[in-house]
């Protein structure tokens, strides 16, 4: 290896002391699509990424969905799957399937693969955290209430079993899934779930990694991502469509947690090989960051977004 590029890696090391400093010890909730799930190099830099934040002295806490993998075994069992507004419809015979795949596949395998790096985990069924109703709504068009069976909102979190594992020194991995009044287990969004238990804690930051680079004023130009964008701009961004499909229920939940008390959060892409480090231990970061204050003047995200 050449001078150079040690001085450099020595850099790197330098520039992120003060944010590894300021985060010892506060609690981050970093949210694993399913779309990164599926890509086995990415989500294998993404869990060192956790690692890393584990061991020098961070506190993460994973909430994991599993659409896909989902879908794949509800096929398989001859189950097709429909979606309602943007959410899986889960009836009597797929909550059990939702259930056995994200506890007994997804989760494991993300456990399994933390502590293959070194670090303390462990899984934390989301029914042992959330605490939920089912989703109700109307369609805008014809005004008829909307069905999604066994699918349900997070209306309580137990932060206990959360912080237990914390001060035991695991990293706690999460399902979305809740349970209701009667006792019935529920499929939760599993954005929602992690705003929900970031806001209940409330955690320093949240993070949703999935396999967009985050906010982008053109979804066709990657270029015009949009590094800070302030609680103030987001009315008008979803407005003129700049904030749109996916992106409205991650913002939404997004401004939720940050009026519940998490500090910021972030959007980055998982594709991008340790986009988790580079977007909070570096002056400019990868991704976009959410965060209260208005700012003086627009924001073009191209100055140094300071991630305290």
């Amino acid at each position: 290896m050449q001078l150079s590029d040690c001085i450099a890696k020595a850099d790197v090391l330098v520039e992120a002391l003060p944010y590894i400093a300021d985060f010892r010890g506060e609690m981050i909730v970093v949210k694993i699509g399913g779309s990164v799930q599926e890509d086995a190099a990415a989500l294998g830099a993404l869990l060192t990424d956790v690692a890393f934040m584990h061991v020098v002295g961070m506190r993460p806490v994973v909430v994991h969905g599993g659409g896909k993998a989902i879908s794949r075994a509800l096929a398989d069992a001859g189950v097709e799957t429909k979606f309602l507004a943007g959410l899986r419809v889960t009836d009597e015979r797929s909550i059990g399937i939702v259930e056995d795949v994200i506890k007994n596949k997804v989760g494991v395998a993300i456990v399994a693969s933390l502590r293959e790096r070194g670090v303390a985990a462990e899984q934390l069924p989301g029914d042992r955290v959330f605490f939920a109703e089912r989703k109700t709504g109307v369609d805008p068009a014809s005004g008829k209430a909307l069905d999604w069976g066994f699918v349900g909102d997070a209306v309580h979190c137990d932060t206990g079993p959360v912080r237990a594992s914390l001060e035991s020194g695991h990293i706690p991995v999460i399902c979305p899934l809740g349970r209701d009044a009667s006792g019935r287990v529920l499929n939760i969004n599993a954005d929602d779930a992690a705003a929900a238990i970031a806001s209940a804690l409330p955690s320093r930051k949240l993070v949703y990694v999935s396999d967009v680079p985050g906010l982008l004023r053109d979804p066709s130009d990657p270029e015009s991502l949009i590094g800070t964008l302030h609680v103030s701009e987001a009315p008008a961004l979803e407005r003129d469509g700049t904030i749109s499909g996916g992106m409205i229920p991650k913002v939404e939940s997004s401004l939720a947690a940050l009026r519940a008390g998490v500090r910021k959060v972030h959007f980055v892409d998982g594709r991008m090989p340790h986009s988790l480090l580079l977007e909070m231990f570096t002056d400019k970061g990868v991704g976009t960051q959410i965060v209260k204050d208005a700012p003086a003047v627009p924001s073009s995200g191209a100055a140094a977004k300071g991630n305290f």
